[in-house]
């Protein structure tokens, strides 16, 4: 009886702490949420945890249509589904090509990617500013996108890297025989296999680059090419006074893409985490 009221206890304690876990998670996201449906006399006039007098449209009506918000989404989505279409295209060959086609300096040659999870990408911010410059790169896609691809690689590679060399050689042995090159088994076999893992992948930047500030705000001055994070000093008046309602709702609607997306693939993100890395 003591073991089982200990083992209860031990429970009740476990659950508590990840209910506790959740709360302050999620309290920060429901806040804004909420904020977005103040008026300006609900911001100002009440705690900051109350819940709205009424629900106001008129934040999410002046983000829309106050703003360049739709132009600032357009681009963000651009820029995120170029970059992620790059990591994929680049990353999963080269993995396909470390584990399965063996050559002589291929463990060196995932070193050398793995080392680009180290270099920060602060110190090659100067550098590429003064590139882009010279190429007439800024106000760019491409200003965006390439540096983008090149940080997501290493972990790209990590991933697929430790899923692709515990698939049996044996598929690879008996599409050679059917006659399959190393293409055809690459994307006839290997990457649907690998589909956890890419979901994975696919996630993990996303939520990056969706939210990158630091190349966005570096590189681009044009008005028209600000993505949605930069998009968010538009509710910046004089004196540096903020219409809180309108950056409260251009936050919901700039969240609302990750959210739908992960919490719709969520099983498949997981299972491609445990897959590519807990095997390796």
């Amino acid at each position: 009886m003591k073991e089982i009221k200990s083992g209860k206890l031990i429970s009740f304690v476990f659950y508590m702490i990840i209910l506790i876990f959740v709360i302050v998670q999620s309290y920060p996201v429901v806040w804004v949420i909420l904020s977005s449906f103040k008026s300006g006399e609900d911001l100002a006039g009440t705690v900051p945890y109350a819940l709205p007098t009424a629900f106001y449209l008129g934040n999410y009506e002046k983000a829309l249509f106050s703003s360049k918000l739709v132009r600032y989404f357009l681009n963000s989505t651009v820029v995120a589904a170029i970059t992620l279409i790059g990591i994929i295209v680049f990353g999963a060959p080269t993995a396909y090509a470390i584990s399965k086609i063996k050559f002589k300096q291929s463990k060196n040659l995932l070193a050398f990617f793995l080392i680009g999870m180290m270099v920060p990408i602060f110190s090659c911010l100067i550098p590429m500013f003064q590139i882009y410059n010279n190429l007439g790169l800024r106000n760019t896609y491409l200003s965006l996108i390439l540096p983008q691809v090149g940080f997501g690689l290493p972990m790209c590679i990590y991933l697929y890297t430790g899923f692709m060399k515990f698939v049996p050689n044996e598929l690879m042995e008996a599409a050679a025989i059917d006659g399959a090159g190393h293409w055809t088994t690459f994307l006839k076999i290997m990457l649907p296999m690998a589909k956890n893992s890419t979901v994975t992948i696919i996630i993990y930047n996303f939520v990056s680059i969706w939210n990158e500030f630091t190349y966005a705000n570096t590189f681009m001055t044009k008005v028209n090419m600000k993505t949605l994070p930069i998009g968010l000093n538009d509710f910046v008046g004089e004196m540096g006074r903020r219409d809180w309602g309108a950056t409260f709702a251009t936050i919901v609607i700039a969240i609302v893409p990750t959210m739908i997306i992960y919490f719709i693939l969520n099983k498949q993100v997981m299972e491609g985490m445990a897959a590519g890395a807990v095997k390796n």
